[in-house]
C-alpha cells in the first residue's frame, strides 16, 4: 500500500506568473511546499507533476535538484497527468496538493491521510465544505476512484482540476474533516502579489526549517494582520476553480492596464462580469478559441465589426503574409496606398483624394482637422459617435451630459483642454430643426455625423442635412467606419444618393488588419497640405495590402448582399422567437448590425442571462451581431436553437420568477446608446 503524494504544479498561472518559483525563504515557493510535505509521517513518496511544456522544464529541473521526483505529462489534461504518475509510481492513496498552498501543515494532511485510512471512504478532504484556511487544501483518495475519473470525465473542467468528478460522483463515499475553529476566512493560499508578501512575510518570521503549524501561523496572522489591508483581498475561496485562463489573465491586466484593456465594447463587463473569457488565443471563420482552447461560436462582435469577411480569411491573410515576407516598413512608401487610393476614389463619385490612417479615431480626428482648415473655422456640430479624441470629448465641457445618447453617459472631459468649451455642439438624428439653430448660432466648420445607424431617415433628413452645409459653406462629413462595406460596395451614404464633402471607413475595410481611410473632394482635402497630418505607422505596408485584397474579395463575392439579408434573417428570427413565447422585444440597426431588446425594466438583466447561458452553450452572444460571410445557415440555424430555451427563461421572469435567482454573475455594463 503506497500513499502517493501529487504536487500540482506549473510555472504558467495567469494571475502570478511563475509564482512556485518566487523566493522564500532561503529557497523557493515549490521548495519551500516540498520541504513542509517531507515532514508528514503518512506520505510514503512525493512527486511533482507538470506539464511537458517546455516553460516548465526550469521547474522540473529545480525540483529534481532538491532531491524529488518529477513527473511530467499533459499541460491540459492534469486528470491524466496526475492517473499516469499514480499508476507509475504504483499507489493506492493519492494526496492531492496544489503549489498555491507553500504553508501547509504536515500535520493537517497527516490527519486527513489518517482519517482515509480508517476506511469506509473512496474520498476525504478539509475543503467540502471549508473550516481550514484557504491554503490548507488537502484531498485524499484512492487510486480506484481516480482510475474511474480518468475513465468517465469528460468536461475540461473536470480533466483540468482533476477531483470535481470524484467529489460528485454519487457512487463513491466522501468524508470531510473539520477544523475545531471556522478559519475558512483566513486566505493563505498564493493566487496573485498580495498573497505572496503575507506568505512570505509569515515565511520569514518563522525560520523556514522551523517546524511551525497551523496554530503558529493563525496566531501568526490574527496578531500581525488585524484590520491589516494586506489580508483585504477580494478573491473568493478556490476562486481558480471556476474561472478560466481568461479571466485569470483579465485579473493581471487590470493591475497594469488602466482600465483592463484598450477598447470598451471588449472589456468583459459588457458581456459576463466574472466569466467572459476576455482573450483568444486563434480564430477562423466565426469561431474563437480561448486561452483554454476551448472554441465559440461568435455571434456577437466579430471583431467589433472588422472581420466581415469572417475570422483568418486565407486570401487577405495570403496577401498579408506576402506583404511580411517582403518587408513591410522601409525609408521608402508603400506603392500599396497608391492603389488603395485610386480604388476607393473609383467607388466614390464624390471623392477626389485620400488620406490613410490605422485606426477610426484617429480618421475622424484627421477629417476633423482638414475641415478646420479648409474652411478657416472651428466649431463641429456632430450627430452619433465618432472617437475618444479631445475634439469630440470636448462636447461634456458645456455641460457635462452632451455625450449622453451620442457615446455614453457620464463621461467625464478629465484632461481635455477648457479652451475647447464650446468647439462642439451635438444635435438628434431627423432633427433638421436642430442643426438650423446650430447654424443660426454657430459659424460652424462641419457636420460631422453617422448616415444611419439605429432609424432610418425621415422627411427628407440626410439630403436636407447637405443641402444646409452647401448653402453655409460647411463641410460634410459622413463617418463611415461602422456602416461602410455592409449594405453597399462602400459607403451606405450611395444608398441614400447623398453625397458628403469627407468620407472616413474603417473596420470592415482590413478584415481584421489595420487601415483606415479619410476620403474626400479636392477642394477641402487640399487643405491637408496647410496642416500637419503625418504619422510613421501610417506608412506602414499591411494595411493597404490587406485592404486591396479585402476590397476583392467583397467585390467578387458581393458580401455586403449577403450580410445584410442574414441580419434581415436574424431580425426576423428574433422577432418570430419573441412572438413564440409571448415576449415583447425591438430590433433596430442596419441588418448586418442589427440588435434586439427586451421591453421590460430588467433589459439589462436579460441580456446578462443571453450571454451567461449562451456561453455554457459554446456562443459568445449578447443581443446585438456582426454579421459576416461566416455566420452560415447551420452556424445560424444552431445559435437560434440554443437562444430559444433562453427565451423561454425570461418569459417565465417575465410571468413571476425571479431573474436574478438564475443569474450566477453580475449584470452587464451598459453599452454604447447614440442619437441615431
Amino acid at each position: 500500500m503506497t500513499t502517493l503524494c501529487i504536487v500540482q504544479a506549473r510555472m504558467k498561472s495567469m494571475r502570478l506568473p511563475g509564482k512556485v518559483m518566487k523566493p522564500l525563504g532561503d529557497t523557493t515557493i515549490i521548495g519551500f511546499l516540498l520541504r513542509r510535505l517531507s515532514r508528514s509521517i503518512e506520505i510514503n513518496k512525493i512527486i511533482l507533476a507538470t506539464s511537458t511544456e517546455d516553460e516548465d522544464k526550469p521547474l522540473a529541473d529545480h525540483v529534481e535538484g532538491l532531491g524529488y521526483t518529477v513527473f511530467r505529462g499533459s499541460e491540459q489534461d492534469v486528470l491524466g497527468r496526475y492517473h499516469d504518475a499514480a499508476t507509475l509510481h504504483h499507489a493506492s492513496t493519492i494526496v492531492r496538493i496544489t503549489g498555491d498552498c507553500p504553508l501547509i501543515d504536515p500535520e493537517l494532511v497527516d490527519r486527513v491521510i489518517s482519517d482515509f485510512a480508517v476506511g469506509g471512504a473512496d474520498y476525504v478532504s478539509n475543503v467540502a465544505p471549508p473550516t481550514f484556511p484557504d491554503g490548507m487544501d488537502v484531498e485524499v483518495f484512492s487510486m480506484d476512484a481516480l482510475a474511474a475519473a480518468q475513465l468517465h470525465a469528460n468536461a475540461a473542467e473536470d480533466r483540468e482540476h482533476v477531483t470535481p468528478y470524484i467529489r460528485r460522483n454519487e457512487d463513491l463515499v466522501h468524508r470531510n474533516v473539520v477544523a475545531h475553529e471556522d478559519h475558512s476566512a483566513l486566505r493563505l493560499t498564493l493566487d496573485d502579489e498580495r498573497d505572496y508578501l503575507v506568505i512570505r512575510d509569515v515565511a520569514n518570521y518563522f525560520h523556514p526549517e522551523s517546524n511551525f503549524s497551523l496554530a503558529h501561523i493563525i496566531g501568526y496572522i490574527e496578531g500581525v494582520y488585524s484590520n491589516n489591508a494586506d489580508l483585504d483581498n477580494t478573491a473568493s475561496r478556490n476562486q481558480g476553480l471556476n474561472m478560466g485562463s481568461g479571466q485569470k489573465l483579465w485579473q493581471r491586466a487590470r493591475k497594469v492596464i488602466p482600465a483592463g484593456n484598450m477598447l470598451l465594447s471588449k472589456r468583459p463587463e459588457m458581456f459576463l462580469p466574472k466569466k467572459w473569457p476576455a482573450y483568444f488565443s486563434r480564430t477562423q471563420g466565426c469561431t474563437v478559441w480561448d486561452l483554454d482552447n476551448k472554441p465559440y461560436t461568435d455571434m456577437a462582435l466579430m471583431g467589433v465589426g472588422t472581420n466581415l469577411l469572417g475570422y483568418n480569411h486565407p486570401e487577405v491573410d495570403d496577401a498579408v503574409r506576402d506583404v511580411i515576407n517582403s518587408g513591410n516598413m522601409s525609408s521608402l512608401n508603400a506603392p500599396e496606398e497608391v492603389i488603395l487610393a485610386e480604388k476607393l476614389i473609383d467607388m466614390h463619385d464624390f471623392a477626389d483624394m485620400c488620406r490613410f490612417c490605422r485606426t477610426g479615431g484617429e480618421a475622424n480626428a484627421v477629417a476633423i482637422r482638414i475641415a478646420r482648415a479648409a474652411t478657416g473655422r472651428e466649431v463641429v456640430a456632430f450627430c452619433g459617435y465618432h472617437g475618444w479624441h479631445d475634439w469630440y470629448l470636448a462636447a461634456n465641457l458645456t455641460s457635462g451630459d452632451q455625450l449622453n445618447s451620442h457615446l455614453l453617459p457620464g463621461l467625464e472631459p478629465n484632461g481635455v483642454p477648457e479652451s475647447l468649451r464650446n468647439s462642439v455642439r451635438p444635435f438628434k438624428y431627423n432633427r433638421i430643426d436642430q442643426l438650423e439653430t446650430l447654424i443660426k448660432n454657430y459659424d460652424l466648420a462641419a457636420i460631422k455625423m453617422e448616415v444611419i445607424r439605429n432609424k432610418e431617415p425621415k422627411d427628407n433628413f440626410l439630403n436636407k442635412v447637405r443641402q444646409l452645409a452647401s448653402d453655409n459653406g460647411i463641410v460634410l462629413i459622413f463617418d463611415e467606419c461602422t456602416t461602410g462595406f455592409r449594405e453597399t460596395f462602400g459607403g451606405i451614404h450611395k444608398k441614400y444618393g447623398v453625397e458628403p464633402d469627407i468620407a472616413v471607413f474603417g473596420k470592415a475595410l482590413g478584415n481584421g488588419y489595420a487601415v483606415t481611410s479619410v476620403l474626400g473632394r479636392a477642394d477641402v482635402m487640399d487643405a491637408a497640405n496647410t496642416s500637419f497630418i503625418s504619422s510613421t505607422f501610417w506608412t506602414e505596408r499591411i494595411g493597404s495590402a490587406a485592404a486591396l485584397k479585402v476590397l476583392e474579395v467583397m467585390e467578387r463575392e458581393k458580401s455586403w448582399e449577403t450580410v445584410t439579408e442574414i441580419g434581415l434573417r436574424l431580425r426576423r428570427k428574433w422577432l418570430e422567437l419573441a412572438n413564440h413565447h409571448g415576449l415583447s422585444i425591438s430590433v433596430s440597426g442596419v441588418p448586418a448590425i442589427g440588435g434586439f431588446a427586451f421591453n421590460s425594466a430588467d433589459e439589462l438583466k436579460y441580456k446578462t442571462l443571453i450571454s451567461q447561458e449562451m456561453l455554457e452553450k459554446g456562443f459568445l452572444a449578447g443581443t446585438s451581431v456582426y454579421t459576416s460571410l461566416a455566420h452560415d445557415d447551420e452556424t445560424i440555424n444552431r445559435y437560434f436553437d440554443a437562444l430559444d430555451g433562453i427565451f423561454g427563461m425570461i418569459k417565465s421572469c417575465e410571468d413571476g420568477n425571479n431573474i436574478d435567482n438564475m443569474l450566477k454573475f453580475p449584470v452587464c455594463h451598459t453599452g454604447f446608446k447614440r442619437l441615431n
